[in-house]
C-alpha cells in the first residue's frame, strides 16, 4: 500500500521538486540562477535540456542537488538509437537523471514491444542513474495511460511522469492517481505540466506523486505567487 508523502508546510515541498527550465530560449545564465535557487532550497534535482547538462553538473558539483537531462523531448518520436546517443552523452556530461519521452503514437498504435524496449534500451544508457518515463497523459486515453505505466514498469524504468509541459494539457490529480494505482508503491510518480502553486504541488503529492516538476518551485516552498508563464 503506497503512503503519501506528508507535506506540513511549503518548505517540506523542496527535497520533491525538480526545479525545471526547458524554455527554447533559455541561456547559460538563466540556468546559472536556476542551479543557485536549486542548492539554496535543496531541491530534488536541476532539469534542463541536454546542451546545459555539463554546466550544470559543475554548477551543482557537491551540493547534494541531482542534475537531470530531458531526453527524445518534447515529442518523443525520435529512433530508439538517437535516444541512446542522446542519453550517454547527457550521462557522460554528469546527469544522474533522465527524463524521457515514450513513443506516443506507436504506443496509440499498439505497438507495445517497440514501446518498452525503447524505454528499456534507454535505461539500460542510463547506468545506475534514475529514468522517468513521460508518458503525456493529455494525449492519451486513460487505457492508454494504464498501459504506458505498465510498459515503463515492466522496462525496468525508476519513475512515470505526466507531461512534458509543451502539448496540450499537464498534469491531473486523477491522472496522478491512477498512474499510482497501476504502478504500485516501488516506482515513482511525477507530476509536471502546469503546477504553479504549492496547494496544486500539494494535491498532487496526496494523489500520489513522489516528484514535482516545475518552474515555480521557489514560489511554492516560500510561498509566493508564481509569476505568470509556461511551466518549462
Amino acid at each position: 500500500m503506497f503512503k503519501p508523502i506528508a507535506i506540513a508546510k511549503p518548505v517540506d515541498l523542496a527535497p520533491y521538486i525538480d526545479h525545471t527550465l526547458l524554455k527554447p530560449d533559455a541561456t547559460p545564465s538563466q540556468i546559472k540562477e536556476i542551479c543557485r535557487q536549486a542548492v539554496e532550497h535543496h531541491f530534488a534535482s536541476v532539469c534542463v535540456n541536454p546542451i546545459f547538462v555539463k554546466l550544470v553538473a559543475t554548477e551543482l558539483a557537491g551540493s547534494g542537488v541531482a542534475t537531470c537531462s530531458v531526453v527524445g523531448f518534447p515529442l518523443g518520436a525520435a529512433p530508439t538509437a538517437a535516444k541512446v546517443s542522446e542519453t550517454r552523452i547527457a550521462v557522460a556530461d554528469g546527469a544522474v537523471e533522465i527524463d524521457m519521452v515514450i513513443a506516443v503514437g506507436m504506443l496509440k498504435a499498439g505497438e507495445h514491444d517497440y514501446v518498452r524496449n525503447d524505454i528499456a534500451e534507454i535505461k539500460r544508457a542510463t547506468g545506475k542513474g534514475k529514468l522517468k518515463v513521460i508518458i503525456e497523459t493529455c494525449l492519451l486515453t486513460n487505457a492508454e495511460k494504464e498501459t504506458a505505466c505498465r510498459l515503463a514498469k515492466e522496462a525496468g524504468a525508476d519513475f512515470v511522469k505526466t507531461s512534458t509541459g509543451f502539448s496540450t494539457g499537464g498534469a491531473t490529480v486523477e491522472d496522478i492517481a491512477l498512474m499510482r494505482r497501476v504502478v504500485g508503491p516501488e516506482m515513482g510518480v511525477k507530476a509536471s505540466g502546469g503546477i504553479r502553486t504549492f496547494d496544486q504541488a500539494d494535491a498532487m503529492i496526496k494523489a500520489g506523486a513522489t516528484r514535482i516538476g516545475a518552474s515555480a518551485g521557489v514560489a511554492m516552498v516560500t510561498a509566493q505567487p508564481a509569476t505568470a508563464g509556461h511551466d518549462y
